[in-house]
């Protein structure tokens, strides 16, 4: 392996950053954002209409309208905004839910971020790299006993996280396949949240079966960014991060997460810079992002910033932030973890929220080990949402949506600008339901205890009546699908 030092010298290439910002200049200005925010004041009920109209037509808002959404806080309005939400989910992606589980490849980090208690200054934290025995041992857990279909591997800054290691641990997180009671269990989406990374070696990351690239600015606030990661350190470089996103879309991978963690600086300035962040992708490349994550300061071991930031996110506030950016990016998936409370995650699911995490567990090689409580010297935060994906799914199902294990557009070819389309149109709701019933359907008989199989049971025929009915065409074929499932095949797609 090489050395730490010459590792971190050689990871930054300022040729891929200033590429980008050529006479344009950096995408991100804060004295527009901080105008937009001033001039656009509580909208009145007209303007307020207007927004919302141009929202349900599945059309991204412009500055200036998120601007006045992020102001709108009288109660008339929060309700206008919230059923407006409503409807945008709904007409983008029909009453489905998507799980996931995040798998900790390891802890190690080069970086020292002041609010994170993975940081390299922090010597209580018990380091550990997984070797390719103890991935397998995991996805054994996931796959073959909780049922989860798709991961977001997590990966720290540091050499023994570097691109050979993650083409090795996603091959082997493939690899894995699991007995089950009825079939086989298998991971067949993962995703990636990592340090940003060069070009070339995010051609290699696609390559090796990528589902969606996450990586979070954390604060786009250049001031307060610079304040929290030292200047000395690989993650202290602003824009190299700014603009990973432009080099993952350069690099061919369709799919990019966006997100910010909230509690680090305004939270309105960060709404409006990740919308503008999703803009600059869109004009630059055609594309936007597929997800935006939510993910809030929480306490961390030895990490006093994560309790005293004066910049800390309430609840109230919180609701607001993910009913904007569902209006003002109405066809992005937005993810909330399980960093949040139950309460919250019920709760969000009203404002438009698409994707969650369940039966999480982020310490580094904690779902093999199978210790239920939370230990602060391997893991970054401390969870606020323990539940097992079944009692999450029975939630759920008790609410009206249903959980979708669907990964089949990935494999289809359904990313990038095909997706983004299709979303737009409304046509990727319906289509999905085919798909959403066939894996849940799945994950019922494999993996639901009876008291969630019961509940979900009337949804099932609930969805199945109305696919009859919206989409005849395809009813036949979803039938003979899902008697197969019924029989023992798996992992069958539209």
């Amino acid at each position: 392996m090489m050395n730490t030092n010459d590792w971190i010298k050689q990871r930054i290439k300022p040729e891929e950053v200033e590429k980008y910002i050529g006479q344009e200049g950096v995408f991100i200005n804060d004295k527009a954002i901080d105008s937009a925010l001033k001039k656009n004041s509580s909208p009145d009920k007209k303007r307020l209409e207007d927004i919302l109209a141009k929202s349900l037509s599945i059309v991204s808002l412009s500055a200036d309208e998120t601007a006045a959404l992020v102001n709108a806080r009288e109660p008339w309005q929060v309700d206008l905004m919230q059923a407006a939400a409503l409807q945008v989910k709904k007409k983008v992606y029909d009453n489905r839910i998507v799980t996931f589980a995040p798998l900790y490849l390891g802890n190690n980090c080069v970086n020292d971020c002041l609010y994170c208690g993975f940081r390299d200054s922090n010597k209580e934290s018990t380091r550990k790299t997984l070797n390719l025995e103890e991935v397998r041992q995991e996805i054994k857990v996931l796959a073959g006993e909780i049922g989860h279909k798709r991961l977001i591997a997590v990966y720290g800054e540091h050499p023994l996280n570097d691109i050979d290691y993650m083409l090795e641990t996603i091959k082997a997180i493939y690899d894995v396949k699991v007995r089950t009671k009825h079939g086989i269990g298998a991971i067949r989406r993962v995703n990636v949240n990592a340090a940003p990374m060069q070009v070339a070696e995010l051609r290699r990351l696609k390559e090796a079966g990528l589902g969606t690239y996450q990586v979070f600015q954390e604060t786009y606030h250049k001031k307060t960014y610079e304040a929290l990661h030292p200047s000395h350190t690989v993650k202290g470089d602003y824009l190299w991060r700014l603009y990973v996103m432009h080099r993952a879309l350069e690099a061919g991978i369709d799919d990019v997460g966006l997100g910010a963690l909230f509690g680090l600086y305004d939270w309105r300035y960060e709404v409006m810079a990740l919308v503008e962040h999703d803009r600059a992708l869109e004009k630059r490349f055609g594309i936007g992002a597929h997800t935006i994550s939510f993910p809030r300061l929480e306490p961390a071991q030895n990490s006093p910033y994560a309790i005293s930031s004066k910049y800390r996110v309430s609840d109230d506030d919180f609701k607001h932030i993910m009913l904007v950016i569902r209006l003002s990016v109405p066809h992005v998936g937005m993810i909330i973890t399980a960093r949040e409370t139950p309460q919250m995650r019920h709760d969000s699911i009203a404002l438009g929220i698409t994707q969650t995490d369940a039966s999480t567990k982020i310490g580094v090689g904690a779902y093999a080990d199978r210790k239920d409580i939370q230990e602060d010297s391997r893991q970054q935060f401390i969870l606020g949402d323990t539940r097992s994906l079944d009692e999450l799914i029975r939630e759920f199902s008790a609410m009206g949506y249903i959980t979708s294990f669907c990964t089949a557009g990935y494999r289809c070819g359904r990313t990038g600008d095909k997706i983004m389309g299709l979303l737009r149109s409304g046509k990727e709701g319906k289509f999905c339901k085919l798909n959403a019933v066939l894996t849940f359907r799945e994950w019922l008989d494999d993996f639901a205890s009876d008291d969630t199989r019961r509940i979900a049971e009337p949804l099932i025929e609930k969805e199945m009546h109305e696919i009859k009915a919206t989409n005849p065409e395809m009813y036949g074929a979803f039938m003979k699908a899902y008697e197969k499932i019924k029989n023992g095949t798996r992992d069958l797609y539209f």
